[in-house]
């Protein structure tokens, strides 16, 4: 099996750097993906599970956009709809009836949705929520996970990025992840000040293993927001109808006042949303955040119909199927090597990691190994699985696999 090289996806980079600052910035920085010459930069096309680079190389993709795709590039009734609706308007003076039909489509979907909002990333979703936790309240203190990422908004970057300061961070509070007592004492120490406590519904952090909420975790965590009048604040961005097509909170048996979403909300088409209690109805009314292609009404109907696919043909199921079967493959295949792989979090989304006394260099090793062969992997987040990883792109997954594994043990 030929490994493949990047010369037109290297000239161009070069070309970029002249023009964009890194090339590719914020999270398609081609500096996360090492080791570096393993990876390709630009893509040219995708269809299905796969994309391809401007080299022509192919590649079963297992970060699908980072997320977002989640029934396959270029399903067709989701591009026929979104076609449909751009023949009649998309960025408009008025808002579109779509964002109505979407609203009601959503509020029927979730069980506790009694009303809807759009924006276009996930920071849009997390930042309008807290602004409506903090109406709702008259707090202004949220409480976050360690590690936790919801969206690049300053407030919630990590303190040593450039541009970062402490005051940024004043009125967020870090608490270790499956901690009860620690959000309990955080509650009693800052008792007036807290408007709302915001999570994944699991762990996922970037370079680290996932971990999943422990027995009890999520209804020992509502019994202490509800008595200390905290709004529960679901960060479902990047989980968000992989796991549940009513919402991840369902999986896990608890019920948020708020949940976030974006990623798989359109299969690719940019998008984000939140929606929330009854109660919460006046405090989101009362806030202001807006945005020039927020009423974008061409990525909503894509996501009308991509939520209707994801519910009647049940993809969240399917996805943890297709997870399971690839990832127990890929175990045995390492083990068959003398190599355990741990595979954590959803099967939907798994972070996964080979052990190795090299460490981490070892697993992006691998990874690259994997990508130089066409199955793009990357070592430091978790991949994803979409309705359009069907059992000829696992057959050859396991191939690629193998032989990576065996080039870089020798």
């Amino acid at each position: 099996m030929s490994v493949y090289k990047y010369e037109k996806s290297a000239s161009l980079m070069e070309r970029a750097k002249r023009v964009i600052p890194n090339g590719i910035p914020g999270h398609f920085n081609p500096t996360n993906h090492k080791p570096a010459g393993a990876y390709p930069f630009y893509c040219e096309r995708a269809e299905g599970a796969k994309f391809f680079d401007v080299d022509g190389n192919e590649y079963i993709d297992y970060m699908c956009a980072y997320g977002p795709m989640i029934l396959g590039y270029g399903y067709p009734k989701v591009e026929e709809a979104i076609v449909n609706q751009y023949k009649k308007s998309d960025t408009c003076t008025l808002a579109s009836p779509v964002m109505v039909e979407l609203a009601e489509f959503l509020v029927d979907m979730i069980p506790f949705a009694e009303w809807a909002y759009f924006a276009k990333n996930g920071a849009d979703a997390t930042n309008m929520a807290t602004l409506i936790a903090r109406s709702a309240t008259g707090k202004r203190k949220i409480i976050a996970i360690e590690d936790g990422y919801h969206g690049s908004s300053p407030w919630m970057q990590n303190k040593s990025r450039i541009g970062i300061s402490e005051e940024d961070h004043m009125e967020t509070l870090r608490i270790p992840w499956n901690d009860v007592v620690a959000l309990e004492n955080t509650l009693d120490e800052h008792c007036n000040d807290i408007a709302a406590f915001i999570s994944s519904p699991y762990h996922h952090p970037a370079f680290k293993d996932s971990v999943m909420p422990a027995e009890n975790y999520w209804s020992d965590v509502h019994k202490l927001l509800n008595k200390h009048n905290v709004i529960s604040i679901c960060d479902d961005v990047r989980t968000g109808f992989r796991i549940d097509a009513r919402g991840s909170h369902e999986f896990f048996g608890y019920t948020p006042d708020i949940s976030c979403y974006c990623k798989a909300i359109a299969n690719g088409h940019p998008l984000s949303a939140i929606v929330g209690k009854d109660s919460l109805k006046q405090a989101a009314q009362s806030i202001f955040q807006t945005g020039s292609f927020w009423f974008a009404a061409g990525p909503m109907a894509a996501a009308l119909v991509t939520l209707k696919e994801i519910k009647e043909l049940d993809i969240p199921t399917q996805v943890k199927h297709t997870g399971d079967q690839i990832f127990n493959r890929l175990i045995g295949i390492a083990k068959n090597n003398g190599i355990v792989l741990n595979v954590t979090g959803m099967p939907s989304m798994p972070y996964v990691r080979a052990e190795h006394p090299d460490g981490i260099e070892f697993h992006q090793k691998l990874c690259g190994e994997c990508t130089r062969r066409g199955v793009f992997f990357l070592s430091h987040h978790n991949l994803f699985i979409s309705a359009a990883h069907a059992e000829e792109v696992l057959a050859r997954t396991e191939e690629v696999f193998n032989e990576a594994l065996i080039s870089v043990l020798n």
